[in-house]
């Protein structure tokens, strides 16, 4: 069954990177496939931890797709855009170092996936605003929130996973990764000017002030409802490990309550809802399912870990790394959930735990920046290439790709330094 599941895996990522079918078609086609063969049945699909649909980042787009949908009928979108265009007076890249600062640091409090949901609609009200092109700034804002997802526990669902398993907190990865996540936002932030060059090649700043933000809300009432039950839904992804709720219940719950308080038709509720990109996850979510299911990257994991023995900066380098490379082919969330088995053998093995516990801040690098790399390694990208297609901005797999491959390379670079001198250089 091994050949005949990497085969069609390739085959579909191929038509995917290629964009000769539209990805959902070839995700499907690619799960179609894989129960002709007999790799994945009905059991492994939909119901299997491991090679499953994880239902509960299905739930978590759809419930926070709800609140924007919900949020969006009270004009703060257009609020916050008047608002950023006027607080960057209108310069370009001075609008996107602010959506970045913006984002990076939203991900680390929320998770990434839900403030990409937010920002997003943002992001395109002000490029249309100031007449600028959105698909940089779509691409810099993906950046900014797998980088600051990195910081802590809730940030990016991978660390959920790592937390799981490794029984870490949520101070633990505030006080290990958010110093090197503070460092990799400042070099982004530059990279930006470099990056996207072009998008800011503007005669003269638009003039911004004659706009009013507060004409742009058009239902206070509405918006005051809305945001108390969105801090509660902060407080509930903050708290979600003390209260034993997953973020997925705590973002329906949330969905649920903005519904009732908006008392708004099923139409208008479900109008952000991005349905192509959920079947997408789902789909892509099966494929990687039957990869590990014929043992494929629990065999990649293996051979690697083999291969280090008991040489542990080496093995930090290629979990940093590796994470990276493999997870720019699939999508990062079931990829730490079938490599994570393995980091705790590692970190389990190790004589001393001054060396085996850095591999988790090693993994978790490796697993949350390589998100970056292509337009389908992290779910935080999916959702915004829908969201760009969907208000007929699309982005290119290869463009978007072109792009992530260097920011990967570059904050990989400095995590790796940040590894190394941390946690090995002056041991022994």
């Amino acid at each position: 069954m091994v050949v005949p599941a990497v085969a069609i895996f390739v085959v579909t990522y191929a038509l995917i990177a290629t964009e000769r079918v539209h990805r959902v078609a070839a995700a499907l086609g690619g799960v179609a496939a894989l129960v002709l063969v007999g790799v994945i049945d009905g059991q492994s699909a939909f119901y299997s931890e491991t090679t499953g649909v994880d239902w509960n980042v299905i739930f978590l787009l759809l419930g926070m797709m709800i609140i924007v949908s919900v949020l969006k009928q009270t004009g703060l979108f257009e609020y916050l855009a008047i608002w950023s265009a006027q607080r960057s007076e209108g310069r370009p890249y001075r609008l996107m170092v602010l959506l970045v600062v913006v984002t990076g640091t939203a991900s680390a409090l929320l998770d990434n996936v839900t403030t990409v949901l937010l920002v997003a609609p943002v992001t395109l009200a002000v490029c249309s605003r100031l007449g600028l092109p959105p698909v940089p700034y779509l691409i810099a804002l993906v950046f900014a929130s797998n980088i600051g997802g990195t910081a802590t526990l809730i940030g990016d669902p991978p660390n959920i996973i790592i937390a799981s398993r490794a029984n870490l907190s949520f101070n633990d990865f505030l006080i290990h990764l958010a110093p090197i996540v503070c460092v990799l936002m400042a070099a982004f932030v530059g990279l930006c000017r470099i990056l996207f060059r072009d998008a800011f090649q503007v005669p003269e700043p638009t003039e911004v002030h004659e706009l009013s933000a507060r004409e742009a809300i058009t239902d206070r009432r509405l918006l005051i409802r809305c945001l108390i039950v969105l801090v509660g839904v902060v407080v509930g992804f903050v708290l979600h490990t003390a209260l034993h709720v997953e973020p997925a219940m705590v973002a329906m719950l949330g969905a649920g309550a903005m519904v009732l308080a908006s008392r708004l038709r099923p139409a208008q509720y479900l109008e952000e809802v991005e349905w192509p990109t959920l079947v997408f996850f789902m789909a892509l979510f099966v494929l990687v399912g039957g990869l590990v299911r014929v043992g494929v990257i629990g065999d990649l994991g293996q051979a690697a870990t083999e291969a280090v023995s008991d040489r542990y900066l080496l093995a930090a380098t290629g979990l940093l790394f590796g994470s990276a490379v493999l997870g720019a082919f699939v999508d990062n969330i079931p990829y730490t959930a079938a490599m994570t088995p393995i980091v705790q053998d590692l970190v389990a093995a190790a004589p001393d735990p001054a060396l085996g516990q850095p591999l988790w801040w090693a993994f978790a690098l490796g697993a949350d920046l390589g998100g970056n790399t292509t337009a389908v390694a992290a779910a935080a990208n999916v959702v915004v290439l829908g969201i760009a297609a969907q208000h007929g901005s699309p982005i290119s797999f290869w463009r978007f790709t072109r792009y992530g491959l260097l920011v990967t390379l570059v904050t990989l670079a400095l995590a790796w330094v940040y590894v190394w001198l941390r946690y090995y250089a002056f041991l022994g």
